[in-house]
């Protein structure tokens, strides 16, 4: 027998073999991985999740008929039912007005009804303006589709004058100015006003 045929005997005989060392090689590592481990949730937030049903990150985007920008944000929702609406944690709003402005609306829950065309904010709500407003409520009630925004308790916080206070808070377009809107502040209005912060 020659060499070259030698080398054929032996390649027939060692390829085969290094190619059942692969497989098995690679066999045995899939084996010592673990399954679970591929898993980004815990067995209480599966447990919960099939339990409530939830939505994680939900964002709602639209605009009015005048051509404002609407846009919700939540961490989580959960879906309501006719008798009670559901549930959104750290739920964010963000106005952009046709006329350039920009208002910002975050509390650490609430729901939204996008039928009955209302958002509400709950807890500590925030609500910022580009105009120099930084204001602080416990509720706030909003419309969707349109620019009417309610805070029926107290509102603290500062303004392009000064610091403020009132008994409660409206955000309108109104009728005889629909392209404008206005901060209306309610109920024992107080201000104190700071000569600097109209300087800057």
């Amino acid at each position: 027998m020659d060499s070259y045929s030698r080398r054929v005997a032996f390649l027939k005989v060692v390829l085969p073999l290094a190619a059942l060392a692969i497989l098995s090689t690679l066999f045995l590592l899939s084996q010592s991985a673990d399954p679970n481990a591929t898993i980004p949730f815990s067995d209480a937030e599966i447990a919960e999740r099939i339990r409530d049903q939830q939505i994680t990150e939900p964002r709602f985007a639209g605009s009015t008929e005048r051509g404002d920008e609407v846009s919700l944000s939540a961490d989580k929702a959960v879906p309501g039912t006719d008798d009670e609406p559901g549930a959104a944690q750290n739920l964010r709003g963000e106005i952009r007005l046709a006329s350039g402005g920009v208002i910002t609306l975050e509390a650490a829950s609430g729901w939204v009804n996008l039928r009955r065309d209302l958002a509400e904010f709950r807890g500590t709500v925030t609500i910022t303006t580009d105009t120099g407003y930084q204001l602080v409520t416990d509720r706030l009630e909003t419309a969707i589709k349109r620019i009417d925004a309610t805070a029926p308790g107290p509102v603290a916080g500062n303004g392009p004058l000064g610091e403020l206070d009132a008994g409660a808070m409206r955000i309108m377009s109104p009728d005889n100015d629909p392209g404008a809107t206005h901060l209306v502040f309610l109920n024992g209005v107080k201000l104190v006003y700071d000569p600097q912060s109209t300087e800057r």
